[in-house]
């Protein structure tokens, strides 16, 4: 929403990108609003996922406030549970061709031959921010600003903790699941507003 929302230069996307110019981060209220803004527009009306938003207790009290105005809330929230050490090796493993985006992974996802493209044979690349430094460095963020994010919705009882150390599949099924869940109960209650709808 934040890219979309710069790319269109809409008055906060423009001040987005100025803090963004400025290497500044997006401010919460700045962002906030922007989701304000995208929740207005046809194709957010059934619906929308949020990823990586939001980050600190801060930032859900925000959400939840420009959500009440609207005269919605949160459904539900996604932990992807998993032990760090997986993680690491999930994330330390994970090539790139950059041209096309296909993934591979050293463990779970080789290429037929080592550090080549199984499509065009060009070399394939490791992100910068795919190192085991890098991770712990977010890890540790996340250990410390997300994780009471997990602990004010639970208060809420919107919380679902999926287990990701399962095979993408797998979490998949789960994630369906807990979509179907949410959808019902929202079906069941002629007076709730679903961003869950079809």
């Amino acid at each position: 929403m934040l890219r979309a929302a710069v790319a269109a230069k809409t008055p906060l996307g423009v001040k987005a990108k100025e803090a963004m110019d400025k290497g500044e981060l997006v401010s919460d209220d700045l962002v906030v609003g922007i989701i304000d803004e995208a929740m207005k527009k046809p194709s957010c009306q059934k619906g929308f996922i949020l990823d990586g938003f939001p980050r600190t207790v801060v930032q859900a009290q925000k959400l939840d406030e420009m959500l009440e105005k609207q005269g919605v809330k949160v459904d539900k929230v996604l932990n992807f549970a998993i032990d760090d050490a997986i993680l690491e090796e999930r994330i330390t493993g994970r090539w790139i061709h950059p041209s096309s985006g296909r993934t591979y992974h050293t463990k779970f996802a080789p290429p037929k031959v080592p550090g080549v493209d199984d499509v065009t044979g060009e070399p394939l690349i490791q992100r910068k921010d795919d190192t085991a430094a890098v991770l712990k460095s977010r890890l540790e963020a996340f250990h410390k600003q997300t994780e009471p994010v997990i602990d004010y919705y639970s208060k809420k009882n919107i919380v679902a903790n999926l287990h990701a150390e399962k095979p993408p599949k797998e979490v998949t099924v789960e994630v369906e699941k807990v979509f179907f869940t949410a959808n019902a109960a929202a079906f069941s209650n002629p007076d709730s507003k679903s961003y869950f709808d079809e």
